[in-house]
């Protein structure tokens, strides 16, 4: 995607003329959009293309940088207070009557913090968006601060954001930065991002990359050493601010934003699973958030709702869960809900599905849906595939939860009773997987995949040996998964649960019994997981954590740890275990 379609002008401002590109209708509010080291406005090429339908979008090549024209010379040419003269003939230019709405990564948030905590700006900005980039002043704090009362925690923390830095260190070297962009490095760029950040080539970078870098160099040796030395200490936001942390950004560590809100009165924390260029790498999650902060601060829509424990990692993100009628489907819609995603609620009872959309809507969730499909059904997943994505979007997390329970011996259990139960367990775990996990991988922009197994899925039983052979087998699948999608930047979890309180005990079928037996049976089964009584709640929140730390495997309950244990270090005993006739 490019910006072949938008509309240029030229803003003098300080010595330098600034490239301006605009897109969308100047009446609408305006964004500007502020690229960092060793960028040009294209890195926000994909961003700003799915926010010109609903604002007026703003970007400009930093001076020294695109097409922008170079100070002359060049040292003392790239300070902050010349940074803020250019934002502000630029403001001035494309929203002379309205403040913007300030969007900054890298070094483009780096200065575009000095813009909205400098006096002479205040009034011109709405709200501001940052990423990948500390205001200069609350780093040299941030710094004072371990300094001045070092604990072993604060001095950790001291060397390693030191460590992520060390390109700081050699950027203030001189000749040599300019040497490298210009030689072997500006070169070999753009396969480096491609193969560190999976930022795939197109519009970007563009050719000027190699003076862009030499010339950008600047930007910490003007500006750097001298603010983290003498950092201000009135440097107070004075618009809203929405704060998005990559949280695999191997240039800055999350802890340097601890102490943010002494600094900004109205802050909203975003978190992503991703690495530093995400304007390229999570474009859409990008112009969801910036849209959303945007409408709430022109008061157009509510505040984005941050008060749920997992709010800043799945806010505004798309979750569907499958058996999401009751159970551990439902918890797990209401827990996503309550961290600000839009859900989807997938289950075969329609009446039940709807519920749980409408509570989920209430608990948080800014968009629910309620859809009906049999999971089993490969047509009628389909059909629900193309809707999702048609309606609602490529998903940022699945959760493949449907399960059927069955129990009986080997023996007893019939061709059907598998067809059955693998039908549901595995086929519609694999449906699940193939129909939506193949969209996150064509949209290059990650995403999540929960599949909930069982604690049977490694611990064997005489008594379960189809259900048993299903959830093993969607075990198996996730890791094979796993490994598949990690290039892609998509992570998959199995979540294997013991004995959980839902209703899968009350409607389970035991095979090898008369009608009169299986009632008695389901009904002892259901009285026996209501005496453990361990909450559904439980496994949603472990489902939540596994999705933000990308576990691969997560035992839930006492019994299904102890299991996993023992299958790795005591497999003999239990497979003696797995003897015992269980009674109900």
């Amino acid at each position: 995607m490019t910006l072949d379609g938008a509309r240029e002008r030229w803003v003098r401002t300080g010595g330098v003329e600034l490239c301006v590109a605009e897109l969308g209708d100047p009446e609408q509010p305006t964004v500007m959009l502020v690229h960092g080291y060793p960028d040009s406005k294209e890195v926000w090429s994909e961003v700003a293309a799915r926010l010109a339908d609903r604002f007026h979008v703003v970007l400009y090549d930093v001076r020294g940088h695109g097409r922008s024209t170079a100070p002359r010379p060049l040292r003392g040419g790239f300070t902050l207070a010349k940074l803020t003269d250019d934002f502000l003939a630029v403001a001035d230019a494309v929203s002379p009557d309205r403040p913007v709405h300030l969007v900054g990564h890298d070094w483009g948030s780096v200065q575009s913090w000095e813009f909205v905590t400098v006096g002479r700006t205040q009034g011109r900005i709405a709200s501001f968006t940052s990423m990948s980039g500390p205001s200069l002043d609350h780093f040299g704090q941030w710094i004072d601060a371990r300094v001045k009362r070092p604990t072993p925690r604060r001095v950790g923390q001291l060397l390693g954001q030191g460590a992520k830095s060390w390109y700081v260190y050699l950027l203030h070297t001189p000749v040599l930065p300019e040497l490298a962009w210009r030689g072997p490095l500006g070169k070999r760029w753009p396969k480096i991002l491609e193969r560190t950040e999976k930022v795939c080539a197109g519009d970007y970078p563009t050719p000027s990359l190699p003076s862009d870098a030499a010339h950008g160099a600047w930007l910490y040796r003007d500006n750097v050493r001298a603010r983290l030395r003498r950092p201000r200490p009135d440097a107070y936001a004075h618009a809203p601010v929405q704060l998005i942390t990559p949280q695999g950004d191997v240039f800055l560590s999350e802890r340097l934003y601890d102490d943010l809100e002494q600094w900004v009165p109205r802050l909203t924390r975003r978190t992503l699973s991703a690495k530093h260029w995400i304007p390229r790498t999570r474009p859409d999650q990008l112009a969801s958030w910036i849209g959303e902060f945007v409408l709430s601060v022109e008061g157009d829509r509510p505040a984005p709702k941050a008060d749920g424990r997992h709010a800043e990692r799945f806010g505004g993100q798309l979750v569907l869960i499958t058996g999401a009628g009751s159970g551990i489907g439902r918890a797990t819609a209401f827990a996503f809900a309550e961290a600000g995603a839009r859900v989807v609620a997938v289950d075969r009872d329609a009446e039940a599905a709807a519920r749980t959309a409408e509570l989920s809507r209430l608990i948080g969730a800014p968009e629910a849906w309620a859809e009906t499909a049999d999971v089993s059904d490969e047509q009628a997943m389909e059909k629900l595939a193309e809707k999702v994505h048609r309606e609602y979007g490529v998903l940022d997390v699945l959760v493949n939860n449907a399960g059927i329970g069955l129990s009986g011996s080997f023996f007893a259990t019939t061709t059907d009773d598998w067809r059955k139960v693998l039908d549901v367990n595995l086929w519609g775990v694999i449906h699940g997987c193939r129909l939506f996990g193949a969209r996150m991988a064509e949209r290059g922009q990650g995403g999540h995949i929960v599949n909930v197994a069982s604690a049977a899925a490694y611990q064997p039983s005489r008594a379960l040996p189809a259900y048993s052979t299903s959830k093993a087998a969607v075990l198996m699948l996730s890791e094979c998964l796993r490994a598949e999608l990690a290039a892609q930047g998509i992570g998959v979890s199995a979540i294997c649960p013991g004995f959980v309180n839902t209703s899968i005990t009350a409607t389970a079928r035991f095979a090898g019994v008369d009608a009169a037996e299986e009632r008695r049976r389901q009904k002892a089964s259901a009285r026996l997981y209501g005496m453990r009584n361990y909450p559904p709640e439980k496994v949603a929140e472990a489902i939540l954590t596994a999705v933000i730390h990308n576990r691969p495997l997560v035992p839930v309950t006492p019994e299904a740890r102890g299991a996993h244990l023992m299958s790795r270090f005591l497999p003999g005993a239990l497979r003696r275990i797995a003897r015992v006739e269980p009674r109900l």
